[in-house]
């Protein structure tokens, strides 16, 4: 892929202006202005300058264009190398950052205004295979600045000092489809490292993520503890439980969501209205086909399937599974107690897909709606919003996990423009937080 300024020339025709006029208003050089007739590189400072002219961003101007050879890079490659470079905006720090999900989503993050946007500044997880796969495609020229290590064992306020701070606390003790221990498992406290880092650093804003079932583990007294907590570290939160596929996300996949903003500072947060992405296609049949998947684009190997399993899915319609399709005696499963919706269940290609999960045996790999075999991991990512260039690294079971486990870009990337939003005073539409502080007893 190679830069082009098409977008420049066209923006510049819309507007009734030439290229003189450009480098007198953006007050650049003709070195420069040559270099962008030639679709050459230029430095971050003169695009900056002639986003501010303009009054637009990087995505007005440029685009990346194929070019034979190289090696493939789409539009979210360009904008996290230009944030790293930009001075200004909001520096992030993640706690138990997955593979990048969030990150994808702060760093393409875009409201218009040029001084308005998030950069990477450190990150931190432990496991070894999801640290390879964020800095391979979140910070390639930092990699010191992911730490792979137990966040148990991390020197916390030594931590460099950052904007804003993002940690999606691990789940699995508090999930719906677990035993949910909540704070009595060995995941439930480890949000208390997160409070830690606020506590330190004073961010001016934070985002911290779970899943649905965090509001009622330990009949909801874990979730009125982690928010009275969050708040006593000095923030205004905002609970909220993000049902994604209402987001334009094509996959069901529900999730809260805390916003919070330190108590000294004047701005209120919303959440963004999904009537917005009503009418977005958020069906699994355009997440895997429009655009056709790249040939040769990573993490596309197929699962390996026993002819039986083939067989039985030959039998499930799209949208049904094992326990509600008609299936010939020899391939029925034969379970005690609870029969899982989810096992061996097909996509229904008109509506999202069901929840993504990062782990499961036989009969939870998500099914393709209309070949007999599960999804690949790039499909699965493409459920999971993450553009085609983000390659994952690891073993395949890995490469599973990490999707899995990952917040969707796309909704990522829409709350993290409302709080950009927010602090730049631009008014969007919005609806009242659905977590009641009060009816969970945590004084607002």
């Amino acid at each position: 892929m190679n830069v082009s300024y098409k977008k420049l020339w066209k923006l510049l025709i819309d507007r009734d202006l030439n290229k003189t006029a450009l480098q007198k208003l953006a007050g650049i050089s003709s070195v420069s202005m040559a270099k962008l007739s030639k679709n050459e590189n230029v430095t971050t400072d003169i695009l900056v300058k002639i986003c501010n002219a303009l009054q637009c961003d990087f995505s007005d101007i440029m685009e990346m264009e194929e070019q034979l050879g190289w090696r493939e890079k789409d539009l979210f490659t360009a904008v996290v190398t230009m944030n790293e470079d930009r001075s200004g905006g909001f520096s992030l720090g993640e706690l138990f950052c997955g593979p990048g999900g969030l990150a994808v989503g702060a760093l393409t993050a875009d409201i218009g205004i040029p001084e308005y946007f998030i950069k990477h500044k450190w990150s931190n997880d432990f496991d070894d295979a999801t640290c390879k796969t964020y800095r391979h495609n979140i910070c390639p020229e930092n990699p010191g600045s992911v730490i792979c290590q137990d966040v148990r064992t991390l020197d916390l306020e030594n931590l460099p000092p950052v904007d804003a701070l993002a940690f999606g606390f691990p789940c699995n003790d508090f999930s719906v489809v677990g035993e949910q221990k909540g704070f009595n498992g060995t995941y439930g406290p480890l949000y208390t490292y997160g409070v830690r880092v606020l506590k330190s650093h004073h961010p001016k804003w934070f985002l911290a993520e779970n899943v649905g079932g965090l509001t009622s583990a330990n009949e909801g007294r874990a979730f009125s503890k982690i928010l009275a907590d969050l708040q006593t570290a000095g923030y205004r939160i905002y609970p909220h439980l993000y049902k994604f596929e209402e987001y334009g996300v094509p996959q069901a996949r529900h999730r809260v969501i805390i916003v919070g903003i330190r108590q000294d500072l004047p701005f209120v947060y919303r959440v963004p209205d999904p009537s917005q992405y009503a009418g977005y296609d958020n069906s699994c049949r355009n997440a895997l086909e429009n655009p056709p998947i790249p040939v040769g684009a990573s993490n596309s190997e197929f699962t390996r399937q026993d002819p039986r399993v083939v067989e039985r899915l030959r039998y499930i319609k799209p949208g049904q599974n094992a326990f509600t399709a008609s299936l010939p005696p020899e391939l029925q499963l034969h379970v005690q107690g609870a029969k899982i919706s989810q096992i061996y269940k097909r996509l229904d290609p008109d509506k999202p897909s069901y929840t993504v999960t990062g782990s499961g045996g036989g009969g939870t790999h998500i099914y393709h709606y209309s070949e007999p075999r599960a999804l690949t991991n790039r499909e699965r990512a493409r459920l999971q919003t993450f553009p085609d260039s983000f390659e994952f690294l690891g073993s395949k079971e890995s490469v599973r996990k990490q999707i899995g486990m990952a917040v969707p870009c796309r909704g990522a990337r829409i709350i993290f423009e409302a709080i950009l939003k927010t602090f730049a005073g631009i008014e969007y539409a919005s609806v009242p937080c659905n977590v009641d502080l009060k009816e969970m007893k945590v004084e607002a």
